[in-house]
């Protein structure tokens, strides 16, 4: 039987959180005295280099979008003089269909009474004014008009369709961010900056690792709090990840005194933005962004791809770009429970899909949302409401609103063997606790079964800390990384490394068979696997493409933290 206590702790905290949105619509300027002190930067971000990996999508959403690279900047033809920029094909279009939009925001109708909470605040705000015209007002950073900034500006210029389809995600998003850093006293032009690290996708990670719409690799995320575990990744989360990058970009800041450089040493570490300015000191050159020279291709084109965002926000009429509109009100409250639930269920009871359920929630690893780690859900500001009677009208019936919990494998114990005591398959299993294909787990992992009658007791507080230790099913395996060469296919891939296009799609959680030039994959091969060679004119190895994982290749400079 469902706790009473589960519906109670919801339905309240939903009413405190329609509360607490309702007077944030009041205060639309909200301000701090003072940034509190930020922690010590990290020592190990990962070094700059030309490789612009493709987003890659994840289990909690789908990202569908590329950042442009350097080469994409540099070979962008000129447009003609007095014409607008004609539309082509962004990067990663081939695999962001109609559905790569982010869901569209609740159309705003005037309430015809005040009786709920929802509706009070959705009327107030119908008249809300555009959020790309607060942006504009906010912003600080002077102008970069060097030949780079021109290249990037042509280039976004020339990608309607890609700025439509990042703008639309950032709907979602946008409000929230501007006003976290309105709250600081930054700049706005760095509300801009989820575009450029990640095309305004939560659920993007790159070749390196780093996740979300502000890109932090694991190490710098627990430097800045983001809780990464079997259970959520908060690299991912919007609020989190939101006010991890805002303290650290603040620290930088403070370090170096410029926010140009503070970007450069974002993208790139402050190491080596450090190292630059050395190297300016001793040639007796400027200490500016503009003047640097020992910083690499992706660094220089950093801020230059700002400022080119900047440059069409300012006016997007001038660039041939029509900004959807964004209203300057919240897209989302917030709610939060004690109590396990599924995130199919979540969805469910907002009267979400759940694609966009986890479009505003990806920071969640699995398909249960567990109650002990006191987790806060985001959803569209006109579906509280709908929760909250859901909900209630769900408890009434006596259904959990949880189908699995975890379980800690115990020695000798296999994935296989626990699937036939719970009466599930062991592909069933493999999914819901992201097991590739061939690996096991080692013993002491902790996964998710299905929840019954025998196991029906929430995850437990000492289950949170669990882990999942991958093991080769079989001596003489290896993981290896590839970069997708132009014209490859996902089967030519498969038959060129003797495994099943169904592996890589497990190994690497594609949405799709397409591929992009350049995308990396992880495959796990025999160790003396040898790649089928093809006919080539040239002398080059079939298999210099391939990495052992102990050599990844570094991540792209934006990536670096």
């Amino acid at each position: 039987m469902l706790r009473p206590a589960f519906a109670i702790a919801w339905v309240t905290a939903f009413c405190l959180a329609a509360d607490a949105w309702g007077a944030t619509l009041e205060t639309v300027h909200p301000t701090v005295p003072e940034v509190a002190p930020m922690p010590p930067a990290p020592e190990d971000a990962a070094a700059a280099s030309e490789d612009n990996s493709p987003a890659a999508p994840t289990p909690n959403g789908a990202a569908t979008d590329s950042v442009p690279s350097v080469q994409e900047l540099e070979t962008t033809e000129p447009a003609t003089p007095g014409a607008a920029p004609a539309a082509e094909q962004a990067p990663g279009a081939a695999t962001a269909p109609a559905a790569a939009h982010a869901p569209a925001a609740p159309a705003i109708t005037p309430a015809a009474t005040a009786a709920s909470p929802d509706q009070a605040a959705l009327a107030s705000a119908a008249s809300a004014g555009d959020l790309w015209m607060r942006i504009r007002k906010g912003f600080q950073i002077p102008d970069l008009t060097t030949k780079k900034a021109v290249v990037s500006t042509r280039w976004y210029a020339g990608q309607p369709d890609y700025i439509d389809r990042m703008t639309t995600r950032a709907s979602l998003y946008l409000y929230y961010i501007v006003q976290e850093i309105e709250k600081r006293g930054m700049p706005t032009e760095l509300a801009l900056l989820p575009f450029v690290e990640s095309a305004m996708q939560p659920q993007a990670v790159s070749s390196a690792q780093a996740a979300g719409l502000w890109q932090f690799i694991p190490s710098t995320g627990r430097v800045y709090s983001l809780e990464q575990n079997l259970w959520k990744d908060e690299r991912f989360g919007v609020v989190e990840s939101t006010r991890a990058a805002l303290d650290y970009l603040q620290k930088l800041h403070d370090e170096f005194g410029s926010w140009q450089l503070a970007l450069a040493a974002y993208n790139y570490g402050e190491n080596g933005v450090e190292k630059a300015l050395d190297y300016n000191r001793k040639h007796h050159q400027p200490l500016t962004y503009e003047a640097l020279v020992k910083l690499p291709r992706e660094t220089q084109y950093y801020v230059p791809k700002l400022q080119a965002l900047k440059n069409i926000v300012s006016d997007p009429q001038r660039y041939g770009i029509d900004l959807p509109t964004i209203r300057d009100q919240p897209y989302f409250v917030t709610i939060s429970g004690s109590r396990d639930i599924d995130v199919a269920t979540a969805a469910q009871l907002a009267d979400m899909p759940l694609e966009d359920f986890q479009a505003l929630n990806p920071a969640f690893n699995r398909p249960l949302i567990v109650g002990a780690m006191a987790p806060t859900i985001l959803l569209p500001a006109d579906r509280g409401d709908k929760f909250g009677a859901n909900l209630a009208a769900w408890e009434a019936t006596g259904q959990p609103l949880a189908s699995w919990t975890a379980y800690r494998l115990k020695g000798g114990e296999s994935l296989s063997a626990v699937a036939e005591r719970v009466g599930v398959s062991e592909a069933s299993l493999r999914t819901a606790n992201h097991v590739p294909p061939r690996y096991v787990l080692g013993a002491g992992s902790t996964i998710l079964v299905p929840r019954d009658e025998a196991v029906g007791e929430d995850v437990s507080g000492d289950l949170l800390d669990g882990s999942v230790a991958l093991v080769p099913e079989k001596p003489g395996l290896r993981k290896i990384s590839i970069k997708v060469r132009r014209g490859e296919s996902l089967g030519s891939i498969a038959r060129r490394w003797h495994v099943g296009e169904d592996e890589i799609i497990a190994w690497n959680d594609l949405r799709s068979p397409a591929l992009l030039a350049g995308q990396r994959l992880s495959l796990t091969v025999a160790s003396s696997s040898v790649p089928h060679k093809k006919p080539t004119r040239t002398k080059r190895s079939n298999n210099e493409n391939a990495t052992s994982d102990q050599s990844t290749t570094v991540a792209r400079a934006s990536s670096a933290h």
